[in-house]
Order: structure tokens, then C-alpha cells, then sequence
């Protein structure tokens, strides 16, 4: 009685959702609390439940559901809760993935700091992209691996308290799933579905602080089971579908979008694709700390990151030198008062000299700040020859470089800035490449990084995080409009940036000069340290941080359709403003975050009415 009144509320839902479910990527962000986003929208959803309410009105009015949808969004959260509800599970226990593999990396990274043995069994077979030599030698997990039978695992007893135990099947049809959680001796259920990805179940109150670090390595390294392939998924509770079919447009698409990556970045290497910006940044790291590990096996790995540039960034750079002894982070100021040439310089001899290697990751323009070096600079900063203490040659550096802000600037091609230092740029796909239509990242190398790529790719597939089927199809619509977005979003931010500077001169805007954007450096997103008054600092700070939000809030009521709270950017329509330190910035060190706002603009926005709203905003000042 009980499931098929859950099966009758979850075919409503599907029949009432609100599009922008399976559309956008963040839903409602006018109800957010940030605090509360890993539990508000699920919480408000059983209490539709309840009342059996599966109205749009009702559907459409709940609150946002995690953050955009690498931790998670409406229909991964509905498809947890669902599974859970028919289960008898709590639906903090179930979490979706896109990836088949990353399940199960998440459990030995959260078990590698405890010294805590884990046995992987598996019925079937393991994913085939889970190559268990790499994942033990290059991530530095340790586990065993024991294939057995139905009746084994239900045999199994209980785990001592320094072990765990993972059981992994394949199942085509998730409604035929069989989450087990009487059996105490399994610790984790990884259910792969092999078009639409996986389901992981934490079984029983002892492994459920496993939950948070598991959501984490889905925010940092992965995503969540995508909006249309979890409503495949749901269907599948229902009994609307059986199966999951592959998009046969895929193969066509994957040429139409590597064409397109390799015209728009000038670069020959076929370029690689996930499912997310920091998917392939993950990607970068553990193939380049391969790479290292290959040839130079006994050297100290050095990542050098600014410490206030993304959030994601300087997150994941830390989480992953925190499960390998040689790995360690170097901080990179690059902001303000610090060059990032010079502060590129000195970090490298010292590398050098400690006969380490440097990899070095940067955001050109930064972020937030929107600052860009001299690049001829940087590039005999990183060209340089030297000498390691013993007087041998040091390792040359590989520039890692996040060039989302300006996908169109040509850095590695042939005889380009960049052409002749071992290069790997990688931009967001959700940004102007997608038009704020997917997740997908991707990343290109110059002609001296093919080793390196292959390596990238490598443990692209390992993490199985290459881009899907729709995101492929979202980047094959939107990429070849790309470059035209970009010179037109720019025209309305350098309008705009120019009004407020004749609006409100006291205030300081970080935005690229004329001369550079002479040399294509046209990005639509600026930042704004508004005008202050007090008289201890921290008085000032307070009232500062008060007017960031005043301004927002004002833009965001005034403007509802268009001026969203949001740090996304490359959006078609529209106008986004965050505060770094409270977004992107959420996981940076506190003296180094910034509390100002940043602005990102679209082509397709009615700037005139924004214009109206800030003068509105300086006249209440």
C-alpha cells in the first residue's frame, strides 16, 4: 500500500515538475539558503508528501536543491528521496552519481586517512573503467578485491570497526534494485546502471558520517546524476521505461564539438571532455601526478595555486596533496598588490632549487579581480632555465591555465604566447561554451603536452567522467555561436562598467583595460569594491559588505527576470552577481577571500533598466 502510494506521488511529480527541473542548472536560486541546501528542498518535498500534494505551484515553489548539479539539483535529489522512500532507507544514505566509478573512490579517500582496510566485493564485474593497478599506485588507495556470489553476500556478517566492505552490482533496470540494508555485513551498496551512471546506499547509522565526505568528493571531483538521466532513472521506479538508451547523435556531436574547441583555442591535440570544469581539473591533476610518478619517482610534486582563486580550484588541489605523502600546494599570490609574474618567478626557483616539480595553476584573467599579467613576462618566467642546489637541471614547470573568463583567447597554438612552455588550458562548459546549459569542462594541450594529455585522459576514463550524451549535445549547439556572444556580452559589461564609474566615481572596479581587450581579452564579468564609510576598519568592512548586498538585492528584485544571485557566467540571457567570498570563495582561507561583488553579464539583457536600478541604488546610498 505504502509503495504504490510513493509510486503515485513520484509519476505526479514527473507529470507536474516545473520545466526548469531538467533545464537550468540551479532552480529557484531566489529561495537559497546556503546553509540549509543539502537538506531544505528534501525536507520541504516530504512534506508535499504527506499532503499529497504534487501540484506545479507547490512543485515549482520549493527551494533551491544543493548547488548547481555537481552536488546535486531537483530531479538527483527527487530520484535519492524516491529510492530511499521505496527502500525504507533515510534519503541522506542515497547519493547519485554520474560517474560508475567515483562511488567507490570516494569511500577509499575518505578510508586512506584512517589506515581503514576496505574489501570491494562485486557479483558481476567491476566498471570497466575502474583500473584497480592505477587506483592503488597513482591515488594511493588501498583495498582488496573479491569477486563472490548473491548468496555469499548475504552471508556476510558484520565488519570490525577498522573495516569496510563495498559491494558493487551492475543492474540495467534500477526499480529491480536490491539495496540489502538488512545485511549488516555490507558497509556501502554501489548499484552501476551503465548508461545513466550509479547509486550509492550507506548502510546503517555507523557509516553514515561516511555521508558528508562522500557529497564532497561528488562537489569537488564529479557530478550528481544528471537532470535527464535521473528522470530516466525515475521512470524506471515507475515502470514508464525499462531500460536506458545511448544518444546516437553522440559520435556525431563529439566531432562537431572537438572541431569547434580546437578552431576556437588555435591548438592541433584533440582536446578532452567531463562532465564538469573541476571534472577535468581532477583529471589534470591525477594525470599529471602519474606523469610524474613514472618519470620522476622519487621527486616532490609541487601544485602552485593562488590562494584565493576559485573555491573548487584551491579546494581539490588541497584534497588531493592531502592523500599522497609527496604532494604538497605552494601558495601563488596573484592579486592586488602581488604580480603574478614575479610571484611565478620566485616560487619556481625555489622549486627548482629543492630539485621538486612545478605545476603551476592560474586563472588568466584572475577571478575575482579580473586581472591579467604581461604575458610575454610570464612566459620567460616560465621558460627559464634552472639549476636545481646540486647544479643540475631543474624540471620545467607545466602552466596549468584556467581560461574560463576568456574561452576565445588563443594561448597555445602555433607561435602563440604559450607555444613553447608545456601548456594545459581548461575552461568551464557551463559558461559561455554551453551558454549555462550543461556542466561539461574541457581542456586542450599545446603541441609539447601529448604525453601529458594521454595521461589526462587516462584518468578521465578512469574516474569515468567523460561529458555526457546531452551535454555533448548542448556544446554541439552552442559552441560555433560562441565567439559572438563573447564580443557582444563584453560590449554590455564595458557600458555598464563605464556608467558606473561616471554613476558612482568613488567606487573601484576591477575590469580589463581597453589595451587588452585590443588584444581580445573581452570578458563579460567585472568586480566592484563599493565606497565605504567609518571609522574602525571594522566598521568600514561591515558597512561595505552591507551596501554589496543592498545592491544586490536590489538588482535581483527589481529585475527578477533577469538579475539572478548566482555566481554563474557565459549565461545567454540575463545578468548574475555573487560575493566571492560567500560563493565561490566558500572553501578559500578567510584572509584571503574577498567581500565584493562581481558582476557577470550576457548579450541578451535590457542593460538600461539595469542602469536604472543602480542609479536607484547610489541616489539611497
Amino acid at each position: 500500500m505504502e509503495e504504490n502510494r510513493t509510486l503515485n506521488y513520484i509519476k505526479n511529480v514527473l507529470n507536474n515538475m516545473p520545466s526548469g527541473w531538467l533545464s537550468i542548472t540551479t532552480h529557484r536560486l531566489d529561495i537559497y539558503n546556503e546553509e540549509l541546501a543539502k537538506v531544505q528542498f528534501t525536507e520541504h518535498l516530504e512534506n508535499l508528501f504527506e499532503a499529497n500534494n504534487a501540484e506545479s505551484a507547490a512543485l515549482d515553489n520549493l527551494p533551491t536543491a544543493y548547488d548547481y548539479i555537481r552536488l546535486g539539483h531537483p530531479l538527483s535529489c527527487f530520484l535519492e528521496w524516491s529510492i530511499a522512500q521505496l527502500n525504507n532507507l533515510k534519503y541522506e544514505n542515497v547519493i547519485s552519481f554520474s560517474s560508475q566509478t567515483i562511488g567507490i573512490l570516494s569511500i577509499l579517500r575518505t578510508n586512506l586517512p584512517a589506515n581503514k582496510k576496505t574489501t570491494i566485493l562485486y557479483s558481476d564485474q567491476l566498471p570497466e573503467a575502474f583500473n584497480s593497478e592505477l587506483v592503488k599506485k597513482i591515488y594511493g588507495y588501498k583495498f582488496e578485491l573479491k569477486k563472490v556470489t548473491e548468496g555469499e553476500v548475504q552471508q556476510r556478517h558484520s565488519n570490525p570497526a577498522n573495516e569496510s566492505t563495498i559491494y558493487v552490482s551492475q543492474q540495467e533496470n534500477i526499480s529491480e534494485l536490491d539495496f540489502g540494508q538488512s545485511n549488516a555485513g555490507i558497509d556501502f551498496f554501489i548499484h552501476i546502471q551503465p548508461v545513466l551512471g550509479s547509486i550509492l546506499v550507506v548502510n546503517g547509522e555507523k557509516n553514515e558520517s561516511y555521508i558528508s565526505t562522500i557529497q564532497h568528493v561528488r562537489r569537488r571531483e564529479t557530478i550528481a546524476m544528471t537532470p535527464c538521466n535521473s528522470l530516466v532513472a525515475l521512470k524506471m521506479l515507475t515502470g514508464e521505461v525499462t531500460s536506458a538508451q545511448k544518444d546516437l547523435n553522440r559520435d556525431k556531436n563529439t566531432v562537431l564539438v572537438l572541431n569547434s574547441i580546437n578552431e576556437i583555442t588555435g591548438t592541433s591535440l584533440s582536446p578532452l571532455l567531463g562532465s564538469s570544469g573541476l571534472s577535468i581539473q581532477y583529471a589534470i591533476m591525477m594525470g599529471l601526478i602519474h606523469d610524474a610518478i613514472e618519470n620522476h619517482p622519487d621527486k616532490e610534486i609541487k601544485f602552485v595555486v593562488p590562494p584565493n582563486c576559485y573555491g573548487g580550484t584551491n579546494d581539490q588541489a588541497r584534497r588531493v596533496a592531502a592523500c599522497l605523502p609527496n604532494v604538497s600546494i605552494v601558495d601563488l599570490p596573484v592579486d592586488g598588490d602581488n604580480d603574478m609574474v614575479q610571484s611565478v618567478n620566485r616560487i619556481i626557483d625555489r622549486i627548482a632549487a629543492e630539485d621538486a616539480i612545478p605545476y603551476i595553476i592560474a586563472e588568466i584573467p584572475t577571478n575575482p579581480r579580473v586581472e591579467v599579467p604581461n604575458l610575454r613576462d610570464l612566459k620567460n618566467a616560465l621558460s627559464k632555465k634552472r639549476l636545481t642546489d646540486s647544479g643540475s637541471e631543474a624540471i620545467d614547470p607545466v602552466f596549468i591555465l584556467d581560461q574560463t573568463f576568456c574561452p576565445n583567447v588563443h594561448f597555445l597554438g602555433e607561435n602563440e604566447i604559450l607555444s613553447t612552455v608545456r601548456t594545459i588550458s581548461y575552461a568551464s562548459g557551463s559558461k559561455f561554451p554551453s551558454g549555462g546549459k550543461c556542466t561539461a569542462g574541457y581542456c586542450v594541450g599545446n603541441d609539447l603536452t601529448e604525453s601529458l594529455m594521454n595521461k589526462i585522459e587516462l584518468h578521465l576514463q578512469l574516474c569515468n567522467n567523460e561529458a555526457t550524451d546531452l551535454q555533448m549535445e548542448y556544446l554541439a549547439e552552442q559552441l560555433p555561436s560562441m565567439n559572438q556572444r563573447i564580443a557582444d556580452a563584453y560590449k554590455n559589461t564595458r557600458e555598464f562598467v563605464n556608467f558606473i564609474q561616471k554613476t558612482l566615481p568613488a567606487a573601484k572596479i576591477n575590469f580589463v583595460s581597453e589595451d587588452l581587450a585590443s588584444q581580445d581579452f573581452t570578458p563579460s564579468v567585472f568586480s566592484l569594491d563599493l565606497a565605504t564609510k567609518g571609522n574602525a576598519e571594522e566598521e568600514k568592512e561591515a558597512y561595505k559588505r552591507e551596501l554589496n548586498l543592498k545592491l544586490i538585492n536590489m538588482m535581483i528584485t527589481e529585475i527578477p527576470e533577469e538579475s539572478k544571485f548566482c555566481v554563474s557566467y557565459g549565461q545567454l540571457k540575463g545578468c548574475y552577481w555573487t560575493i566571492p567570498a560567500t560563493s565561490t570563495q566558500g572553501t578559500t582561507k578567510e584572509g584571503d577571500k574577498d567581500y565584493i561583488v562581481r558582476a557577470s553579464l550576457s548579450a541578451n539583457m535590457d542593460l538600461e533598466r539595469h542602469k536604472k536600478v543602480f542609479s536607484d541604488f547610489v541616489a539611497s546610498m
